[in-house]
């Protein structure tokens, strides 16, 4: 269903952002006349993430800027992003990082950090900007003196209120058992060992919310049906995927979506709006809401714009825009939980990649108005990428080559999706993102497992020999994304299976197609890409190589029997 593009361009180097707690000389700076502060905070028990956007409402400055304000307590930082912390008791002070010395007249910068405090965490009363005491310091939204957004900025937003978010919406909590995929799976031959298993539900075109009797990949229950089906079973969370950016996946055909590439107004107006005022009815108040955002999108911006469709959302802005725009609706949420598609190692694995993917994810939370819209990230959504490979690692060498040199791995950085989504994780905290985030990997079917899993590493010496003949992920090549032949469902779902990992969970339901083999014409919006037809040759995003998609595959999303029978037999671990 969605496509694992392999990397296209080279992307520069991003920027590192400036981060650090301790004792800084503060810069000469020019003075400003004036300032505006949007201050906003994520808090918990012991512990908060300050979250500041800071305006210059007065002159440019060229040569370095210095924020400053006095906690009321004992507030203490632990961790700042986005400038350089320094604190002596309760005076902190923030200078620019060295890349963003200049801060021109009506221009922002947003900063955070982390911090730790017992008692009362009151709102500091004033802040100054090279010494001139801002204005409106903790109201967020433009002042008179601010020209307000462009007519393609998505404009301020209404940061999430503190709240009482847990730090992990999976942990000790039962997840929602879709009914429509139960009976799906319940319906096949030992269906019943994986039914039980929670999925996530997919509003993958405007419809969706009400639910649809007509459609092969939709159910009749809507939004509303499936929440309060939540609530009967007693579920502590539910998982919902939002998919239907305008020009939704630039760089595949299998799943476009409804609207074109300027629909942004009606995707907020006729999709985001209804879903959230939905989740927000208070009869839903302890759900917690996972809402799993927009699949295939913000790195397609950084490898696939040589493609014209992506080409043009980057320079509209509308999946920056429209991600931001869901991130605020949905974020502000008191039990609502954002996760982020970041892809997945085969993707975005490479160093041209891997920065400037982050910084694309940032920009997008930064249209939300604040990165603590967002809970985490997710990788390896409805792909194939196995979790770990256990007879190699990125530091092997064979006959004194680097496993990295192989075809299979091509020069990547990462051979799974565990030390990948780990890494990542960390990249992301280093360009902004609160410490607390963590991340999702899709297990559904990447277990590998049956008579062709390798059962220990290869004693080839050839490279290229030894990799195919150890790495479980048996893909002829990591591009490979539609309907792949000999896969197995992987990890159970489960909260807290690793480090820095919230959960392994089941996005993608076990079972739905990720494209027709073959043209099949519908009205669903679903078009033929050639990834899902066996008998395709490839192309230079996965190689020119041979597709390894199933024949016989409906259009994405709807029930492919044959392909849920293989899941269960290749499962890994296995089915009891």
């Amino acid at each position: 269903m969605h496509h694992p593009s392999r990397r296209m361009l080279a992307a520069t180097a991003a920027a590192v952002l400036a981060t650090g707690v301790g004792l800084v000389a503060a810069n000469e700076a020019n003075a400003a006349a004036g300032c505006r502060v949007a201050y906003t905070v994520n808090q918990w028990s012991t512990g908060f993430t300050g979250d500041i956007a800071l305006t210059n409402l007065g002159d440019p400055i060229s040569n370095g800027w210095r924020l400053e304000w006095n906690f009321a307590g004992n507030q203490r930082v632990t961790q700042g992003w986005s400038g350089t912390f320094a604190q002596s008791g309760q005076h902190v002070t923030v200078t620019n990082p060295s890349w963003s010395a200049s801060l021109p007249t009506n221009q922002s910068v947003s900063l955070g950090f982390n911090a730790d405090y017992s008692g009362t965490n009151a709102t500091p009363a004033q802040f100054t900007l090279n010494g001139t005491v801002c204005t409106g310091s903790t109201t967020p939204g433009p002042s008179p003196s601010d020209p307000g957004p462009s007519p393609s900025d998505p404009g301020p937003s209404t940061p999430p209120p503190p709240g009482n978010k847990v730090d992990n919406p999976y942990a000790s909590a039962q997840g929602y058992r879709n009914p429509e995929w139960q009976a799906k799976a319940n319906g096949e031959p030992g269906g019943s060992r994986v039914a039980n298993n929670p999925t996530a539900v997919w509003l993958d075109r405007i419809a969706a919310i009400e639910g649809t009797d007509d459609s092969s990949s939709n159910g009749s229950m809507g939004v509303r049906d499936h929440l309060d089906e939540a609530l009967r079973q007693g579920a502590g969370y539910i998982q919902f995927v939002i998919y239907n950016l305008p020009g939704r996946d630039c760089s595949a055909l299998a799943s476009n979506g409804e609207l074109g590439v300027n629909d942004l107004p009606r995707y907020k107006s006729e999709y985001i709006d209804p879903i959230a005022r939905i989740m927000a009815d208070s009869k839903y108040a302890n759900l917690r809401i996972i809402n799993i955002v927009e699949i295939d999108s913000l790195p397609n911006l950084v490898t696939n714009t040589n493609v014209a469709t992506c080409a043009t959302m980057k320079a509209n802005g509308g999946y920056v825009q429209g991600i931001g725009y869901a991130l605020q609706k949905l974020g502000a949420l008191p039990n609502g939980y954002n996760y982020v598609d970041a892809a997945h190692h085969g993707w975005i694995g490479w160093d041209s990649n891997f920065g400037p993917s982050a910084q694309q994810m940032l920009a997008a939370a930064q249209a939300s108005g604040s990165v603590n819209n967002v809970t985490g990230f997710i990788t390896n959504t409805a792909n194939y990428s196995a979790l770990t490979e256990p007879n190699f690692t990125i530091n092997t060498s064979v006959n004194g080559t680097s496993v990295r040199q192989s075809k299979w791995l091509d020069w990547n950085q990462y051979v799974d999706e565990l030390t990948f989504a780990q890494a990542f994780r960390n990249q992301l905290v280093s360009v902004g993102f609160s410490s607390t985030i963590g991340m999702l990997i899709d297990t559904s079917r990447n277990g590998w497992g049956g008579s062709a899993r390798p059962t220990g590493p290869s004693t080839a010496t050839n490279v290229d020999t030894f990799v195919n003949q150890s790495k479980i992920d048996r893909r002829i090549h990591a591009g490979n994304w539609c309907n792949q032949s000999g896969a197995g469902l992987g990890e159970r779902p489960r909260a807290n299976p690793a480090t820095g990992i919230d959960a392994y969970v089941w996005v993608k339901p076990p079972g739905e197609s990720d494209g027709s083999s073959t043209l099949i014409p519908n009205d669903e919006g679903k078009g033929f890409d050639r990834m899902c037809d066996p008998t395709y040759t490839g192309n230079e995003r996965n190689g020119n190589n041979p597709t390894g998609a199933l024949s016989g595959a409906p259009i994405s999303g709807a029930w492919f029997s044959a392909q849920f029978r293989e899941l269960m037999a290749n499962a890994y671990p296995p089915l009891s």
